[in-house]
């Protein structure tokens, strides 16, 4: 093995070092704009959820450091333990975890609080990483894709029982991570026609879902026997076999909706299906959200100069909501650059993933563009009202020690592995 000097920074990428500081940066300054109470210039005032946000960025300043302080193998080696340690941190928050606002997703060392689903993403994305870059494993057999979920379902449902489904929901990204290596089509299909189902199904009710889909079945089993009658012959019980299956799902969507969402959960999806209005109760946060960002206009009202923003009109603005405050007082030209940001960052990404020697850098690369891709879409959809309020940060710029460490983790591991790529391992 060649040495990559002693040098830990030799063959950084430092365009995605850039990126990450100019996120850091843009994010803090939008929480202190979110939080103040009047304007002032005491920065270091530690007491604030500013000054502990740059507590929290100066803690991830080391982080990074050990991080790339490791050798590249390092984290192929030891992907496995990293991520059964990771389980045991989340199966452990059942018995010693803080419960706040209703989940248990916390461990509180004194005023400390940490978030270790935040760091399980890193996990899975190594564990993924190291299974499927294995020589012997592959995604179009039956029992390798089952391995392959399998890794992906044990985090997201200890995460799902604490309860945190928004957190949970961001391990569907690995879905793509998996078809890029190999994984069928039929997956995605499947995952599509389930989503489809869900929103047809909340909106119309299963009654009607079912009638129309037991319509739709005839249909396709009258153009089989009179168009294709060899194919159907084959087929038909196949065709009839989906159909049960959707009829199922459709019952099962019904069953969860009303006994085991809650009602704040199920309020929510009938305000975003139009189905009820209500601004000043469950809708309150995504009302007053959209209204923020649309009072910005075009040019914003200005750092520090936000109405909304001073006046405090949206909850969790510092956290789940703080693109409301780019929007009000940074404008449509200060979000859209904020999204192009992005976009380019994740871009970048992709070209040094695709840039890998090593199969397993490559594949953590890419779960790391699907988790900071799912972060985003998530999140910018929700504060502009197109998804549900399900509490997922933005990343680098939502308030919150143990997410900026987590996505600090997932950001430099690649970077570590990308800077030795030009190496044999």
């Amino acid at each position: 093995m060649r040495s990559r000097k002693d040098n830990i920074f030799h063959g950084i990428d430092w365009i995605l070092v850039l990126f990450y500081f100019v996120f850091i940066f843009l994010g803090w300054i939008n929480i202190y704009a979110a939080t103040i109470n009047e304007i002032q210039f005491d920065l270091l005032n530690f007491s604030t959820e500013y000054g502990k946000q740059l507590i929290w960025i100066g803690l991830s300043l080391p982080i990074i450091l050990l991080i790339l302080m490791f050798e590249a193998k390092f984290y192929e080696k030891y992907a496995s333990i990293i991520y059964v340690i990771t389980l045991i941190l989340l199966a452990g928050l059942f018995v010693l975890g803080k419960n706040i606002n209703g989940s248990t997703s916390w461990y509180a060392i004194g005023n400390f609080s940490f978030q270790p689903s935040e760091i399980a993403k890193a996990a899975t994305a190594l564990a993924i990483a190291k299974m499927v870059s294995d020589k012997q494993f592959n995604l179009k057999k039956r029992s390798v894709q089952a391995q392959a979920l399998l890794v992906l379902f044990f985090p997201a449902a200890l995460i799902i029982m604490q309860p945190d489904p928004g957190s949970a929901l961001v391990y569907l990204a690995f879905i793509f991570v998996l078809y890029r290596e190999g994984l069928p089509f039929y997956y995605i299909t499947v995952g599509f026609i389930a989503l489809f189902l869900f929103v047809i199904t909340l909106f119309l009710g299963y009654k009607v879902t079912l009638i129309s889909s037991l319509i739709l079945f005839i249909c396709i089993l009258v153009f089989f026997i009179f168009y294709r009658p060899r194919a159907f012959k084959k087929g038909w019980i196949k065709i009839t076999g989906i159909y049960l299956m959707s009829a199922l799902f459709i019952f099962s969507i019904d069953f969860v909706f009303n006994h085991v969402f809650k009602q704040h959960h199920r309020d929510r999806f009938d305000i975003i299906l139009g189905k009820t209005v209500d601004i000043k109760g469950i809708g309150y946060n995504t009302n007053q959200s959209v209204t923020t960002i649309a009072s910005g206009g075009l040019f914003g009202k200005g750092f520090l100069d936000g109405e909304k923003t001073q006046g405090n009109f949206v909850p969790e603005q510092n956290t789940d909501y703080i693109f409301t405050t780019v929007g009000e007082e940074w404008g449509f030209l200060g979000s859209a650059f904020v999204i192009l940001l992005f976009v380019a960052f994740l871009l970048r990404i992709i070209n040094k993933a695709e840039q890998q020697k090593s199969k397993f850098s490559r594949i953590y690369g890419y779960s790391i563009v699907a988790i900071f891709f799912m972060h985003f879409a998530i999140n910018i959809g929700m504060v502009i009202g197109l998804v549900p309020t399900i509490g997922i940060p933005l990343p680098f710029f939502s308030y919150g020690g143990s997410a900026l460490w987590g996505f600090t983790i997932l950001l430099f591991i690649f970077v570590r592995l990308d800077a030795n790529k030009t190496y044999e391992w």
